[in-house]
């Protein structure tokens, strides 16, 4: 089954909600006004026995909270799949050599069997291409970058991962060979966007060291595409590595340099930028510059247009802006504020957002810490802890969690401890 085909993105969205394929039914039965819809066709879709026509397109778009093109991607990818899986059982019929490793390892990183194994290498291999190549056919690559930056949708970080290694493959192939010099930096910002995908799911894991060198990638690439519209982009997520495991003051330094590489225009990536600083300085309490990034982040987003404010990892939307201005409020100690802008990310936040509900309860958490009620913030973490499934309790969601334990004392200092423990 394809790593990042319809079988693999329906199944992980609909466990990730908690729903069997009964439930998931009912539901896309409800959407279609109670006409019938059968258990049976999720089961032949998810497991790729058949491939959803387009007349199913719009209903499953709605149902998972995904846009009609992401399904068609899905499925051309699982029919990609299909063609590759023939063409290599009938070499292997004929008496030819198969390698079956790249088949073996994007379905391992789907189900979490093995590791990710070569993620540095291909980022070494891109490194190396992006001096050395002058161009480059973008059209499918500028595709994958479209659907990779919606998020995980429902989905686990490695499973992500595991969907994007055949793209990242493709993307070290395309920059190594010669191509017209024409679309060099067209290729280039592709590039930027891509590897910086892999940064910030990377972050997510938690790890750190190799999403630094994801990020490091993603500014040479932006840097040589002259676009500093993404390089502003770069910088801005990559200041939320050190901002998240404990390094703010190197954090502040990033955010500063992606400001300044988003100009006066509004954008998506300025006012990443200004959140992240806002975040950034509060934790190393400075306070007036964190008040004055905060109101600036504010600022730049009400003047964003509906592209910028998109709901993907390259644009900024309400949802994701609440979620910043929560954190910066929470570590300037202004507990009202930052619970009304949990309550509002809260309602923005669609279901399978996993890791956002999670991260916004263990800052709701951290307010009733700081008012004092440490009985009350361990018992809220550690319900959000409990109710994760396992693929989240590590990476940010960890580290949000230890922080936060780090600030309380007595028995609600020693139960969440022992439970992070477990």
């Amino acid at each position: 089954m394809a790593p990042d085909g319809i079988g693999a993105l329906l199944r992980g969205i609909r466990e990730a909600d908690g729903r069997s394929r009964e439930e998931q039914a009912l539901l896309l039965q409800e959407l279609q006004d109670g006409q019938w819809f059968d258990p049976e066709n999720l089961k032949r879709w998810e497991t790729e026995r058949r491939m959803p026509v387009p007349r199913w397109h719009g209903l499953l778009a709605e149902g998972y909270g995904l846009t009609q093109a992401q399904i068609m991607a899905a499925v051309a990818a699982s029919r990609r799949w299909r063609r590759l899986r023939r063409a290599a059982d009938d070499g292997a019929k004929g008496g030819e050599k198969v390698d079956r490793r790249r088949f073996l390892a994007a379905a391992a990183a789907v189900t979490g069997a093995a590791p990710l194994s070569g993620m540095a290498d291909a980022r070494r291999g891109i490194d190396a291409g992006l001096s050395g190549s002058d161009a480059g056919d973008l059209a499918y690559l500028d595709a994958a970058f479209e659907r990779h930056r919606g998020g995980y949708h429902g989905r686990s970080p490695v499973v992500v991962l595991g969907e994007m290694r055949q793209d990242l493959d493709l993307l070290r192939s395309v920059l190594a060979r010669p191509h017209p010099a024409g679309t060099r930096a067209g290729l280039a910002r592709t590039a930027a966007g891509i590897t910086g995908l892999v940064a910030i799911i990377q972050h997510d894991r938690g790890d750190q060291r190799d999403a630094h060198g994801w990020f490091a990638t993603a500014e040479r690439a932006a840097r040589e595409a002259g676009d500093r519209t993404m390089l502003a982009w770069v910088l801005a997520r990559h200041a939320m590595v050190p901002l998240n495991y404990g390094a703010p003051a190197a954090a502040a330094q990033l955010a500063e340099q992606a400001r300044h590489e988003a100009g006066r225009r509004p954008s998506a990536p300025g006012a990443l930028a200004a959140a992240v600083a806002a975040r950034a300085l509060a934790a190393v309490g400075e306070r007036q510059g964190a008040l004055d990034a905060v109101a600036e982040a504010r600022a730049i987003a009400e003047r964003l247009d509906a592209t910028q404010a998109a709901d993907t990892w390259f644009g900024y939307p309400a949802q994701k802006h609440h979620v910043h201005m929560s954190q910066a409020l929470t570590l300037l100690g202004r507990t009202r504020d930052a619970r009304a802008e949990q309550d509002a990310a809260l309602v923005l936040t669609r279901a399978p957002s996993i890791m956002t509900h999670a991260l916004l309860k263990l800052d709701a958490a951290t307010c009733l810490g700081m008012d004092g009620d440490h009985g009350g913030a361990a018992d809220l973490a550690m319900m959000v802890w409990q109710q994760l499934p396992d693929a989240y309790r590590e990476g940010l969601v960890r580290s949000r969690a230890e922080a936060l334990h780090r600030t309380l004392d007595g028995p609600a200092h020693r139960r969440l401890g022992d439970l992070l423990a477990s």
